[in-house]
């Protein structure tokens, strides 16, 4: 158990052995606990010496590698004390199937179809549409095709086939036109409050990946939300699970050019907090309150 004579509450800032430092971004958290008295520490999530009963609060961050270890991740999860976000969120919002309990529940979501392995996938011969697997992170795995063209359906085919050769369940997502031009916008929240907002343009043309090879690189700028992405944002999180430290919705206008939900980001979203002004005080001050 930490030690209550310990003047100074430490935090243990969860990331991974390709990135024993932490992401770039993330490096902006340390500093700004410490002007609140609080120490931060980067620890990697399955290292075997980790003794997270060292720690007053354990906050997820860059555990970007636990894609083809989800069972072993989530069993960590599940042992660590005083986790955030829960180990009980990780493990919904881990598995993208969570998509369907949204659409459900009356958010607006875009279409999704999932295919379990053994179950041939329908994917039609008209528009592009985004093939990926349910459990992934940073793009891996995730790749565009335009089924107007035999060869590109045999290679989605293909790609679906790949994913249930490994035991994986494959999804596919129409690709929606406006990620070219207007692209996605992430709002991100801390303990429920809306912080700040940024542009991510398209990632899967001309991709780039960075040098540990855990994701695609991704182009972003500051936005300003609009009133309907923050109502949209507001369903999102009321529909969720849990008692959220940290959040990011992922919105993109959809066909009738209402904001969309791509994704509901709990687990180890990039904050992007070099983006917002004043979004790593913010951040700490959330974390801090945890405390």
């Amino acid at each position: 158990m930490p030690n209550p004579s310990r003047s100074q509450p430490r935090v243990a800032l969860v990331t991974c052995a390709k990135l024993p430092e932490l992401d770039e971004d993330d490096r902006l958290v340390a500093p700004a606990l410490a002007a609140l008295g609080v120490e931060a520490v980067p620890v990697v999530w399955d290292d075997p010496a980790a003794d997270w009963d060292a720690f007053d609060l354990v906050v997820v961050r860059n555990p970007w590698d636990y894609t083809l270890r989800r069972e072993e991740f989530v069993a960590w999860a599940h042992r660590v004390p005083r986790l955030v976000n829960g180990a009980a969120v990780l493990e919904w919002n881990t598995d993208k199937r969570y998509l369907a309990e949204l659409a459900a529940a009356g958010v607006p979501v875009i279409r999704t179809d999932f295919y379990a392995p053994g179950e041939p996938p329908r994917l039609g011969d008209t528009g592009t549409w985004v093939i990926k697997p349910t459990v992934s992170a940073g793009s891996a795995d995730t790749e565009k095709y335009d089924l107007t063209w035999p060869q590109k359906r045999a290679l989605a085919g293909a790609h679906v086939a790949r994913l249930h050769g490994a035991g994986r369940t494959a999804m596919a997502q129409p690709y929606l036109s406006a990620v070219d031009t207007y692209g996605e916008t992430a709002l991100l929240y801390f303990n429920g409050v809306y912080s700040h907002a940024v542009c991510k343009g398209p990632m899967l043309s001309g991709r780039v990946t960075d040098e540990t090879g855990l994701f695609i690189t991704e182009e972003i700028t500051p936005r300003e939300p609009t009133a309907a992405e923050l109502a949209t944002a507001a369903k999102v999180l009321a529909a969720a699970p849990g008692d959220l430290l940290y959040a990011r919705v992922d919105l993109i206008p959809g066909e009738d050019g209402e904001p969309t939900l791509l994704e509901l980001e709990l687990t180890e979203p990039s904050l992007f907090l070099g983006h917002g002004e004043g979004a790593a005080a913010r951040f700490a001050a959330a974390v801090t309150a945890r405390l």
